[in-house]
């Protein structure tokens, strides 16, 4: 993760773009990927943390209706998460991620390892749908991460 990081930031600066996070199932990761690089202070606008219900409802503004009928980890909560924290950070980017990081907790249509990432710029949105076969917290969290620095590499390029 150290290059695809640092790649993402270097970028970030060069197309003086700003980013904003909105996080769940990675606890702050992503967030730490991105500010761990040197000059991330240009870049980074802001990154939330919103691991309960309660506080994708309060702080980002996520749709409690959502909530109760997709559930959290849903397509429709992270586009929520996604288009609330691009409205908060005021960035050219953003990006939201909602999923199971196990090792509970999953069912048989929303497996342990089942992760969205949303990722905006300007006007269009992305959510991109991922199964993380290995079942180990960590490696889901860290496979997250890396595959949501691909995903803004792949948008700013």
């Amino acid at each position: 993760m150290n290059l695809i990081n640092k790649k993402v930031v270097k970028l970030l600066l060069k197309k003086k773009f700003k980013i904003s996070l909105a996080e769940s199932c990675t606890g702050g990761l992503m967030s730490s990927a991105i500010t761990s690089v040197p000059g991330a202070s240009k870049v980074f606008k802001v990154g939330f943390v919103t691991y309960s219900n309660e506080a994708k409802i309060n702080t980002l503004g996520v749709s409690k209706l959502y909530i109760k009928k997709y559930g959290a980890v849903s397509k429709e909560v992270c586009l929520n998460m996604l288009k609330n924290v691009a409205r908060i950070g005021k960035s050219k980017i953003a990006l939201s991620i909602t999923g199971i990081a196990g090792p509970g907790g999953g069912t048989i249509n929303k497996p342990v390892g089942l992760v969205y990432i949303g990722i905006k710029k300007n006007t269009k949105s992305y959510i991109k749908t991922f199964i993380f076969k290995n079942k180990s917290r960590k490696y889901i969290q860290n496979a997250t991460v890396t595959a949501s620095l691909k995903l803004i590499l792949s948008i700013i390029e």
